[in-house]
């Protein structure tokens, strides 16, 4: 039980030693751009605040990612009734501009997954897996296969795509929090480096698992299972 929690301590140290390091980073370079428009007056005002923008903007993500990640490990939240199949259409609907932007096409096929748990973070869940899928994809012509099933007791959501080939070693450190697979092909869309991390959490939170495979073709396969909704009886 020490060894546990000795483990348990050690991994929250970690994680919010390499949080801090996340943040500092666009806070640093966003004080770096106004020192040095502050030193040259004839500074382009328009690029500054672009780069300005895009900094805080990413400082934004992080944060709400962070308090997401607190909010799903407190399982602070009301159970509800959810269909997987819809969190997965409406996913899909959200980020097929981005898709289309990189020359991803995206399929979505399954029966109804009727689940119970907070409809938010479990569209949180799809998006997230369904983004992921997208950014990390071939530089052109990819594919993401989106799928929910049902089985005996469970119900199943499997997001795969295209991509470079990886190895079981390099695929086991996806989850853990602001590894973001140095060997994946990255855009400018990659994120914060907690997408799969959340995607764990509320996992977890649900009473779920989360499995990532590598595809045989190259690219990943996620497969999320969270417990059934129980079938109501008729009168």
């Amino acid at each position: 039980m020490l060894a546990r929690l000795e483990a348990h301590v050690a991994e929250q140290q970690r994680f919010a030693a390499n949080a801090s390091h996340e943040l500092r980073t666009p806070l640093a370079i966003a004080q770096t751009l106004l020192e040095v428009a502050r030193k040259d007056p004839h500074h382009d005002t328009g690029e500054l605040v672009e780069r300005l923008h895009a900094m805080n903007t990413r400082a934004i993500d992080l944060t709400e990612a962070l308090l997401l990640l607190s909010r799903t490990d407190r399982r602070s939240f009301t159970r509800e009734p959810v269909d997987l199949s819809l969190t997965a259409e409406q996913a899909m609907e959200t980020l097929l501009p981005l898709a289309e932007k990189s020359g991803i096409t995206i399929e979505t096929t399954g029966a109804k997954a009727p689940t119970t748990g907070s409809p938010a973070l479990l569209q949180q869940l799809t998006t997230n897996l369904v983004h992921n899928a997208v950014v990390h994809n071939l530089p052109e012509q990819g594919t993401v296969w989106v799928t929910t099933s049902v089985h005996a007791g469970t119900v199943e959501l499997t997001v795969e795509n295209t991509g470079a080939t990886l190895t079981p070693q390099l695929v086991a450190t996806f989850v853990e929090p602001f590894q973001r697979g140095s060997e994946r092909i990255r855009t400018d869309h990659a994120g914060v480096g907690l997408g799969l991390a959340i995607v764990a959490s509320i996992a977890q939170a649900h009473d779920g698992t989360l499995t990532l495979t590598p595809r045989p073709g190259g690219g990943l396969r996620v497969t999320v299972q969270l417990p059934a909704a129980a079938s109501r009886t008729a009168r």
